[in-house]
């Protein structure tokens, strides 16, 4: 059948099963905004309030089920606005279709109005762009993309059609799009050989686990895992979720902000497991001190992470649900409790602590624990309160932490919240804000009460920059430099002005009351929580400084 360029979008996405769009139309578009129109009640288009946030859902989306997030932009602009998002996106491998459109063929390469060659500015962050200039060639275009953007180590994808070729016509055959299931082709029996020595001649394994056993969904093969080999278990802030934040074995996050159980573990350790994770300078600190007394033996499903930054002894390549199937068959039941018991004791002392007054980031983040049972999807802007999300909030499924951590990215949370929500309308979705953040992206707010979400935002506010000024009272003389944000912007009054609910709380009663009145809400909802504006995020390990060496307020207080 003859369909014309706008009409082949479409019909793809729906060959893709994509259900939800995240976009902003314009001039060069409108062809194919015209055609999802007519389409409105098989894919459902969300109008952001800025490309970005239309970027920011599509990614959210896709973190919150493993489905491809799409998002569409107009030309120049339009599609500029979207690089953030696509950046975010790449860094932290979510699989994500952009569709742009682009000035007529004719007009390529003449500084035509709103033109911009976004597929060569997308290029060092995407798995792969197109730009499709011959119509015949679009369906099969679109249908690589999103192949691309799944298979293997996932990411984003930019396809950028210019205006007359969503208008011309071509032959168009439908086709049955298949799940493709990761190849365990590159899974050796030599690898997975000497992975089972090295991990039964050990007498002190950790295993850190990272994004990569989400994306996967390995989450019941870790569990086997752990409980077969008897090891203490430290993850990412990208890994939050995959190993059940509630187990015994669980020890925290390791790095920068990571437990001092963490990093003292994996400091000791003789063995270091390494499941699906970059080796990120926030984890690894000085990398030539980074778990000196180990072996390392990394599991990834892309060859680029093996020896980047930390030079491994032993990898298997492969996808990690497969890797640990695999090793689960072949491993024997080992015995460590000398070595738990030891990490243990640093879990008693070293716990996360607090003081025990006033409103504070990690009272906020335990009180909304203690009010969803640890059942919300929990999503994060960068900062301070990122860390604490992180650090007091227990994760015991995978994919109910959505945070930038690769990019991190100020502004992203409010637009993927959005995304997280469309996607999975009976789960509650916190989005937790610093207010520095929330005023980057903030407009998002008209987009929630628009649709009409339940979506609950959390705003701490110290009335600062948090994370920066962190840095500046210890490592830069107290010069707080552009980081005071203490003004008479009022977000109570903008979320109403907006048409969401808003609630103001100085104190932890006031905070307790207030989300309780937001869980039981059908729309979107905002607390402006004010805390002090010098809480800190605590452990935390210097720039340049070995994990080991992790310090908190009491270590400053006893030199």
């Amino acid at each position: 059948m003859q369909l014309t360029g706008a009409q082949i979008v479409i019909e793809c996405l729906k060959e893709q099963g994509v259900d939800t769009v995240f976009g902003y139309p314009g001039g060069a578009i409108l062809n194919v905004y015209d055609e999802l129109y007519k389409h409105s009640h098989e894919i459902k288009h969300v109008l952001t309030s800025h490309e970005q946030g239309a970027s920011h859902a599509a990614d959210g989306y896709a973190r919150a089920t493993g489905r491809v997030g799409v998002c569409f932009a107009t030309s120049g602009p339009g599609a500029t606005n979207l690089v953030t998002g696509i950046a975010t996106a790449y860094m932290d491998s979510v699989p994500m279709v952009a569709i742009t459109c682009n000035v007529g063929v004719s007009l390529l390469g003449k500084d035509s109005f709103q033109e911009i060659d976004i597929a060569g500015i997308t290029t060092p962050i995407t798995k792969h762009n197109f730009i499709v200039k011959d119509i015949t060639k679009l369906a099969g275009t679109i249908r690589r993309a999103f192949r691309i953007a799944q298979k293997g180590r996932p990411g984003p994808v930019l396809v950028d059609i210019p205006k007359d070729v969503t208008s011309n016509k071509t032959e168009f055959k439908p086709v049955d799009v298949e799940q493709e299931r990761q190849s365990t082709e590159e899974i050796t029996d030599e690898a997975v050989e000497r992975a089972v020595k090295m991990i039964g001649k050990s007498k002190r394994p950790y295993l850190f686990v990272g994004g990569g056993a989400v994306i996967s969904g390995a989450s019941r093969e870790l569990m086997e895992f752990v409980e077969k080999v008897q090891l203490p278990v430290a993850d990412s802030l990208m890994g939050k979720g995959a190993f059940d934040g509630n187990h015994e074995l669980y020890t925290g996050m390791l790095g920068m902000h990571g437990t001092k159980t963490s990093n003292y573990g994996v400091s000791e350790c003789d063995l270091l497991i390494a499941v699906g994770v970059r080796f990120s300078d926030r984890v690894t600190g000085n990398a030539k001190k980074f778990a000196k007394n180990a072996k390392i033996l990394q599991f990834d499903i892309d060859p680029a992470e093996i020896n980047k930054n930390i030079i491994t002894d032993a990898h298997i390549i492969g996808d990690i649900k497969d890797i640990l199937a695999r090793l689960n068959q072949e491993l024997e039941q080992q015995d460590h409790r000398e070595w738990i018991a030891r990490i243990m004791e640093y879990k008693e002392k070293y716990p996360l602590k607090y003081l025990d007054t006033g409103l504070s980031g990690p009272y906020i983040i335990e009180e909304i624990y203690r009010q969803t049972g640890g059942d919300a999807i929990m999503v994060t802007e960068v900062g301070q309160h990122q860390m604490w999300a992180a650090q007091y909030y227990k994760y015991k499924q995978p994919r109910t932490l959505i945070s930038s951590g690769g990019l991190g990215t100020m502004g992203y949370g409010l637009g993927a919240a959005i995304g997280a929500q469309m996607a999975i309308p009976h789960k509650q979705v916190i989005n937790i804000a610093g207010d520095g953040c929330f005023r980057m992206n903030m407009n998002e707010m008209a987009t929630a009460v628009r649709q009409k979400l339940p979506l609950i935002q959390v705003v701490v506010n110290n009335h600062v920059l948090g994370m920066v000024r962190q840095w500046q009272t210890l490592f830069y003389e107290q010069h707080y430099s552009a980081t005071v944000l203490n003004d008479s912007v009022d977000f109570v009054k903008l979320a109403e002005a907006m048409g969401a609910e808003a609630y103001r709380a100085n104190t932890r009663e006031e905070f307790a009351e207030a989300f309780a009145k937001a869980m039981n809400s059908d729309m979107p909802v905002l607390i402006d929580c004010m805390i002090d504006s010098d809480d800190k995020v605590w452990p935390m390990v210097a720039p340049g400084n070995a994990i080991s060496e992790a310090f908190d307020e009491g270590d400053i207080n006893h030199k």
